[in-house]
């Protein structure tokens, strides 16, 4: 991939953009993020069991990972706006059911609305950073983006604890409910009207965008790194307690080194994405995801606090390198019409990728170990890698437009 010629000078008008999308999706996960600690307890005081709080938070990621790309696609064809918009109607007025919800089974089925309400969010707000970036910008612009996210996915639980904590469950929705309604204000005054090239009747017809993205081998490149880094993550995030705690790390401290992760991959992302406009995206990315397998068989060696905390910093720092130029490089693989579907793709592997090393890892764990499950998911993560690598070699027949009508 041919690096961008630098441009130190975009738009103003670039920068006051990105600065509201990016403001927009802190608030959006912020206030997501708030339920994360929060759900699970509700549901268990309404006499769930851990079953039934483990099927609740899969089922919410099984339906987010589902919809994220045919969601990313209405929002090519429909507008994105449009789309984010409802997103936010939904997640408030779930989030407002929950506060009325009487028994776990309902919380499974407003669970499963939410997912959908953050699956018309999530893909549709990357698909414009890319829309209103300069392409001299990408990596940078995404880097933004990604920090504000990070920053709110780190922020938020806390702040759900500590609100639960003064106000109760309940009152801890109705928070959520009031905040992604007022986002309605910010996203229907600010954000773009319309996609590039919605209002000139040049569309594509809906089978050339899907076939578009079924014969795209750097796409689908993009994808599968994503969704291989994602199931040896979730490997990680899921289990990692239970071997820190065998190791006699007390909750306490296996938080502090999830802090660390999370610090040092946020902050990575700013420096990162401008390194990214500025080299090859793809070997910077490769060369990230090595990092990552590098550091999950790591962990294997790995039984003190101080070696954890090491070796957490050091996934934050290779997640930024990794997953930076990666999300930078999706939209240059595709036309600008097709741009919904690829960041709905790159969604949708994120979901099933951390449900997959999560759900399917546990009876793996269970028969051979923690140390050869970390070292197995370095492995799948090293496979993936090696495929966006193969694929990036015959990069040549990837791309090309759609014809436009």
């Amino acid at each position: 991939m041919p690096t961008a010629t630098k441009n130190p000078n975009p738009p103003a008008s670039y920068k006051i953009l990105l600065t509201v999308v990016c403001g927009i999706a802190f608030a959006s996960y912020f206030a997501t993020s708030l339920r994360l600690p929060v759900v699970p307890l509700f549901a268990v005081s309404l006499g769930a069991s851990t079953s039934e709080v483990g099927f609740i938070n899969s089922s919410f990621l099984l339906m987010c990972g589902l919809l994220a790309l045919p969601l990313g696609l209405l929002g090519d064809r429909w507008g994105r706006k449009r789309i984010i918009l409802l997103g936010l109607l939904i997640a408030s007025s779930s989030s407002l059911l929950l506060y009325w919800s009487r028994t776990p089974l309902q919380i499974i089925w407003i669970y499963l609305a939410f997912g959908v309400g953050l699956a018309m969010i999530g893909p549709s707000l990357m698909a414009i950073v890319a829309d209103i970036s300069p392409a001299t910008h990408l990596g940078r612009a995404y880097g933004w983006y990604t920090t504000s996210i990070y920053s709110a996915m780190s922020l938020g639980p806390a702040a759900g604890g500590l609100l639960a904590e003064a106000l109760g469950y309940r009152q801890v929705f109705l928070f959520v409910a009031g905040a992604m309604f007022l986002l309605l204000i910010p996203v229907a005054w600010f954000l773009p009207r319309s996609n590039p090239r919605a209002d000139d009747h040049q569309l594509p017809d809906l089978s050339q965008v899907i076939s578009l993205g079924w014969s795209n081998h750097l796409l689908h490149g993009c994808w599968a790194l994503t969704l291989g880094s994602c199931i040896a993550l979730g490997v990680f995030f899921t289990f990692f307690p239970l071997y820190a705690l065998r190791h006699g790390l007390n909750a306490g401290q296996i938080g502090v080194v999830f802090a660390a992760q999370a610090v040092i991959n946020a902050l990575s992302r700013i420096p990162l994405g401008r390194l990214s406009d500025q080299t090859d995206k793809t070997r910077l990315a490769i060369w990230g995801f090595l990092g990552l397998s590098l550091v999950l068989a790591a962990f294997s060696f790995s039984h003190s606090l101080t070696a954890f905390i090491v070796l957490a910093m050091a996934s934050g720092a290779v997640q930024g390198v990794g997953f930076t130029p990666l999300g930078a490089l999706i939209p240059e693989v595709v036309p600008v019409e097709a741009r919904g579907l690829a960041m709905g793709g790159y969604n949708t592997a994120i979901y099933l990728g951390m449900m997959t090393g999560s759900a399917g890892m546990g009876p793996v764990i269970h028969l051979i170990g923690f140390e050869p499950s970390f070292f197995l998911a370095a492995l799948i993560n090293l496979f993936f890698t090696g495929w966006f690598y193969l694929a990036f070699r015959r990069k040549n027949g990837g791309r090309g437009r759609i014809p436009a009508h």
